[in-house]
């Protein structure tokens, strides 16, 4: 058969055509893709913007239907579902993510981050603090070791949560000696409840050395060893609280007037008293004074006096009630009423008061039930701060 160049010729150009032709049906093609995808990714955003929450979540999910492979469509998307509660669907997105064998060992981390804050946010803390340990030595460790603390306060489990600040204090998160102290006595306290009276101390001794100018480790220590009937040793830990801690001294007046009054050391718990009240004078203070004052048998006048003097430099509704209580009024028939209604005004004022929340409570917490913060209780009450 004779070779005919003739056909070469008329083929060049119908190769040319069909090529041009076939790469401008490509381009078209992702041309329509690339404007599909951003064009139901701004109607999101768009909706998201105008608080609209139920169509930005369609929008987006018809985003991830056109390009599955988008991760942060997928991230976008469980955020919202995280943020409108339905925790079950986010923790799908990220869990969908993470069974991808193609993400990237960054965009890994972060799905597993998002995963852990899903299952916080459910209350599921069990899985959280799977999730959790699973960012060790990734960018994400510093936020999870904070969320394992607050997971392992709230279930009191006070050797898991040493163990994560000790982690985070070697790690130059911050100064975790002070929190690290609260664990070793709310220990001690356990201990206490189920009679290990040694293994509470060994602990409280521990907890002062790890803060030595931590007020609780000392106070606690003075309560036990009055307990013990160890009242000389007690009195000599809370004169050290009053020298290391003075502000946190009023926590600790009314076992100061009783390991003063089971050591005879009224004097000595009288000037310790005395020397702080002028210093800071607290009601709590006073009240101790006021105590001593009938334990070493001066006249009940001696502590009304004592209330005089406290209203004279602080206006106290706490002090004046107290003071009316021993008053004979001209109109003693009113006495009971107009005393009912003082002490009603005034009960509130002797509570404490939550710095970070303002939550407030009869007794001291050293640990806020309300905001978990530790040491946000002042020493003092309601009416003196």
């Amino acid at each position: 058969m004779e070779f005919n160049l003739t056909w070469i010729l008329l083929g060049l150009p119908m190769a040319f055509v069909l090529g041009w032709l076939a790469s401008r049906w490509d381009l078209r093609q992702v041309r329509a893709d690339n404007r599909q995808a951003p064009k139901a990714y701004f109607k999101g955003l768009n909706f998201l913007l105008n608080e609209q929450q139920d169509k930005a979540i369609d929008a987006f999910i018809e985003a991830v239907q056109n390009d599955p492979d988008t991760t942060e469509l997928h991230f976008a998307l469980g955020n919202l579902f995280r943020r409108r509660g339905e925790y079950n669907r986010a923790v799908r997105v990220h869990e969908h993510l993470l069974g991808r064998a193609d993400l990237s060992r960054p965009d890994r981390d972060r799905a597993q981050h998002a995963l852990a804050q899903d299952f916080l946010k459910a209350g599921l803390l069990d899985r959280a603090e799977e999730s959790l340990h699973r960012l060790e030595g990734t960018q994400y460790e510093a936020e999870a070791r904070l969320a394992l603390l607050a997971i392992y306060e709230r279930s009191r489990d006070w050797t898991q949560a040493a163990s994560i600040a000790r982690k985070m204090q070697a790690a130059d998160q911050g100064d975790f000696s002070a929190r690290l102290a609260h664990y070793l006595c709310e220990d001690a306290q356990a201990q206490i409840a189920h009679g290990q009276l040694d293994t509470a101390g060994s602990r409280l001794q521990q907890a002062l050395e790890t803060a030595p100018h931590a007020p609780r480790p000392r106070l606690e220590l003075a309560q036990l060893q009055h307990r013990q009937g160890q009242s000389a040793q007690a009195l000599q830990t809370l004169q050290e609280l009053a020298a290391q801690s003075p502000a946190a001294l009023p926590l600790a007046a009314g076992l100061l007037v009783e390991t003063a009054a089971a050591t005879g050391e009224i004097a000595t718990a009288q000037a310790l008293l005395a020397h702080h009240y002028a210093q800071a004078p607290s009601l709590d203070l006073l009240q101790a004074q006021v105590a001593l004052d009938k334990k070493s048998g001066d006249a009940e006048a001696a502590g009304r006096a004592r209330l005089v003097q406290h209203l004279e430099h602080e206006p106290s509704l706490v002090a004046a009630a107290q003071w009316l209580a021993g008053e004979t009024l001209t109109e003693e028939q009113y006495h009971g009423a107009v005393q009912k209604a003082l002490d009603h005004a005034a009960k509130p004022l002797t509570r404490y008061r939550c710095a970070a929340c303002g939550f407030e409570a009869r007794t001291h917490f050293w640990h806020c039930p309300g905001c978990q913060s530790w040491d946000s209780y002042p020493a003092r009450r309601v009416e003196e701060l």
